[in-house]
């Protein structure tokens, strides 16, 4: 057991920086971890910084996907890669948004992972995705919905339309809204989700809970909030 616990301390430095080089929150689990297990050995804790690099080495978004690069009234002008998308290029991608409320007029609201490149840990619009190339507005949309809540048996409301810019991306995003009471079966890919009262979502804005696209985008749904 000493001769291994030696081999994982010597290998513990490269451990973290590999997992610094897939995904930022690493250091912070990583220096979590290392407080909470100060109490057991350093086998055991070693094994647990594997786990947890492991998970978000494989929960990675794919930055070779091919996104429609498009102009400001959805036409079609080429293509780009996730990666190539979402590094400061701003090109312009279509997304879709879907708001799902229930008869009680609440909001629901995915978590979004922390191992996602953009907004990692906010709470964020229900139901959010790109449109794949070769793919309709409507088909991501109902692509997207069955994805990430398990919903098939919905009736999508246009809401609108807008250009989205961040440090990072430039959107063209379809905003629809629907009312659903049926039950909710959040995708793994997601860290879990949640109705929420207007009057909760309306005293954590500004705060750092939501995501900026959620924050500009909901006064377009519900312009009383």
């Amino acid at each position: 057991m000493k001769n291994e616990e030696s081999r994982c301390a010597q290998n513990e430095e490269s451990l973290l920086e590999a997992g610094l080089r897939h995904n930022s929150s690493f250091l912070i689990l990583h220096s979590s971890l290392k407080r909470a297990c100060a109490h057991i050995n350093s086998y055991l804790a070693y094994k647990l910084n594997i786990n947890i690099y492991y998970y978000y080495y494989m929960k990675q978004d794919n930055n070779e996907e091919l996104f429609p690069v498009v102009d400001e009234q959805g036409n079609i002008l080429g293509s780009a890669t996730r990666g190539e998308c979402h590094n400061g290029s701003k090109l312009l991608h279509p997304v879709v948004h879907l708001h799902v409320f229930n008869s009680q007029g609440q909001l629901y609201l995915q978590k979004r992972p922390v191992w996602k490149d953009i907004q990692p840990g906010k709470w964020d619009t229900a139901v959010g995705g790109h449109v794949d190339l070769g793919e309709s507005v409507e088909q991501a949309l109902r692509r997207e919905v069955r994805e990430e809540l398990g919903i098939t048996d919905f009736t999508p409301q246009a809401v609108t339309h807008y250009v989205f810019e961040s440090t990072r991306e430039r959107e063209l995003v379809f905003v629809y809204r629907t009312t659903y009471d049926g039950t909710v079966t959040p995708s793994d890919e997601l860290d879990g989700g949640c109705f929420w009262r207007l009057e909760e979502i309306r005293e954590n804005i500004g705060k750092g809970v939501f995501t900026p696209n959620f924050e500009g985008e909901i006064s377009k749904v519900i312009p009383d909030l």
